[in-house]
């Protein structure tokens, strides 16, 4: 047989006795003596199979087995080992993802027999790479607050609405409230909400349904939205959506059906942008390596001390799928194994460069009229989503005459509601 198998133990003498007979076996053994050891090899690399002691001084194996679970990185079969093993903690193992369950001490031919059925297991899955989770996402403390708010409306089955810019990490909140077993119904084809939003109900039973922006909606889609969601609620099931752009905006100025939108919204949480948690940046950056050498898109990399600070430093506007861009990148076109400050600044420097300056949101790298259309836009904007919609009380605000506000408001491309008591 061959393969590469990670022996994590906290007994030298054990150790070395499987790594003699599961080299004679033919396989290629690397050892661990606790779980910090097991953890950097793991980052580094995707070993066929890994045999994990439960006892261990510095964390126990069932507590690692649980981060590489949740970190994405359990995507190799497991065998966990105790000399003092209990069903709970089996039953336990195999919950979290183990494959089998060796009791100490191991006779040989039943190491034997379960190390070759484990890996022959391994080689017929797919190496296809988990979707990132909110483990993944970081561990700092501003996503470890967003985790304590996920959790505490986990359980809840009210519609949930997620604020922030695109790519912040929708989908993995999203992912997060979902009860594991249930079925995961997601809105791509949006023109089924105006032909047939029922048909979504075919396959939600008591599961998530998720849209993936909100805000891209038309009227008619909204509606069927609308219509979906009286479904939905009080049926054992839930609606999650994400919204890119600033909602109540959007239903002051005409774009969104403000019903909708405070049903949508019943619970609101906000999903901070990648450069309000930078301190991750290294983190998310080396599991988007990781998961790149497991789909084998690329030899083993690894990311130095000083590329990690160049990558956390950067502001990333496009967030995660720019940083993936970029992780990607450096995994397939640095010539060393070690990926370096120098490479990560040869494929930052053109995005810094197209950076254009900005004052407030508006570029200044523009002409002059452009910049006052953009700045008279935003503040319009804002005067709309202020006084809810009341042109009477935007004009008298701004200074305008109702019939110039008007035609302003035309010109620089801006919907508008206009309210029944907007002139009383």
């Amino acid at each position: 047989m061959s393969g590469h198998i990670l022996v994590v133990d906290d007994e030298v003498g054990i150790r070395e006795l499987l790594s003699e007979i599961l080299t004679d076996e033919g396989y290629d053994v690397h050892l661990a003596e606790n779980a910090e050891a097991a953890r950097a090899f793991r980052a580094q690399q995707r070993p066929d199979l890994v045999l994990l002691d439960i006892w261990m001084p510095d964390t126990d194996g069932v507590t690692l087995l649980k981060e590489w679970a949740g970190g994405g990185q359990l995507t190799m079969p497991v065998v966990m080992m105790s000399g003092h093993g209990t069903i709970d903690t089996a039953v336990e193992a195999t919950r979290l993802g183990a494959t089998d369950f060796l009791e100490k001490p191991v006779s040989l031919a039943k190491l034997i027999d379960t190390v070759n059925k484990a890996i022959k297991r391994g080689v017929a899955l797919p190496r296809r790479s988990p979707s990132m989770d909110l483990t993944a996402l970081g561990r700092g403390p501003v996503i470890q607050e967003l985790k304590k708010r996920l959790t505490q409306i986990a359980g809840n089955t009210a519609p949930v609405m997620l604020l922030g810019e695109p790519g912040c990490g929708f989908d993995v909140c999203a992912r997060f409230l979902h009860q594991p077993g249930a079925p995961w119904v997601e809105i791509r084809d949006r023109a089924r909400l105006v032909s047939d939003p029922l048909s979504f109900l075919e396959e939600l039973d008591n599961g998530t349904l998720y849209l993936p922006d909100a805000c891209e909606l038309g009227r008619l889609e909204q509606k069927g939205l609308d219509l979906l969601l009286d479904r939905v609620e009080g049926s054992g099931a839930r609606l999650v959506c994400a919204a890119s752009r600033n909602p109540d905006a959007m239903v002051a100025a005409g774009e969104f059906d403000s019903r909708l939108y405070y049903r949508l919204s019943s619970l609101a949480i906000q999903v901070p942008p990648l450069r309000e948690h930078r301190e991750d940046v290294p983190d998310i950056a080396n599991y988007m390596l990781l998961q790149l050498l497991e789909e084998g898109a690329c030899p083993v990399r690894r990311l130095t001390t000083p590329a990690m600070n160049q990558l956390r430093n950067f502001d990333w506007p496009g967030n995660l799928p720019q940083l993936n861009n970029v992780v990607r990148t450096l995994a397939v076109t640095v010539l060393t194994s070690e990926i370096d400050a120098i490479d990560v600044n040869r494929v930052l420097a053109p995005m810094k460069q197209a950076a254009p300056a900005v004052a407030h949101g508006i570029p200044l790298d523009i002409p002059l009229r452009e910049a006052r259309d953009a700045f008279e836009r935003m503040y319009f904007e804002h005067l709309i989503q202020k006084e809810g919609g009341s042109m009477t009380r935007v004009a008298d605000k701004s200074g305008l005459e109702r019939t110039h506000l008007y035609r302003k408001l035309k010109q620089l491309n801006i919907r508008h509601g206009r309210r029944l008591d907007e002139d009383l």
